[in-house]
């Protein structure tokens, strides 16, 4: 991975972006749970929760996938990274899916198309984060890009 940056000057801004990414997926998965009570724990149903469908399999699944991106965004050193990366890709294939099946009976986690864009959105700044957050010392970071190719900064 040569190419993904190391100490990123925005890496703080990185960090916040996937903290919101995990309190929304908690904070939406809790709503969920509530709101899905007594339905039907997989498949498509009328609760809407911040104007999506979901379900009770996918309302614990963004409690379970928001903490893990709130802990290790608070642990940080590299792991961040790591979570990031492929809880971010995860979530960008289970979207793939629902977005496949979402008018069939296939449709367990119960996403509406609003579900999808907002599932896609996560993924997508989950794994941008996780481009951004890595950290290294300063012996091992290598030259800025200016230093590299010879410009003054």
């Amino acid at each position: 991975m040569a190419h993904t940056p190391v100490n990123h000057p925005l890496r703080p801004l990185y960090r916040a972006l996937s903290f919101v990414a995990g309190a929304y997926l908690v904070v939406f998965g809790v709503i969920g749970l509530i709101q899905t009570s007594g339905e039907s724990f997989t498949g498509a149903s009328d609760v809407r929760v911040l104007g999506q469908g979901t379900n009770m399999l996918w309302s614990i699944l963004a409690v379970v996938l928001g903490a893990i991106v709130l802990a290790t965004a608070a642990i940080g050193r590299n792991l961040d990274v790591e979570a990031n990366k492929y809880l971010g890709w995860g979530i960008l294939v289970v979207g793939s899916y629902e977005l496949a099946t979402s008018r069939t009976d296939a449709n367990f986690f119960g996403f509406t198309i609003a579900t999808v864009v907002v599932t896609y959105l996560v993924g997508l700044v989950l794994i941008t984060a996780g481009l951004y957050l890595k950290v290294a010392p300063q012996s091992e970071a290598g030259a800025p890009r200016q230093v590299r190719e010879g410009r003054t900064a």
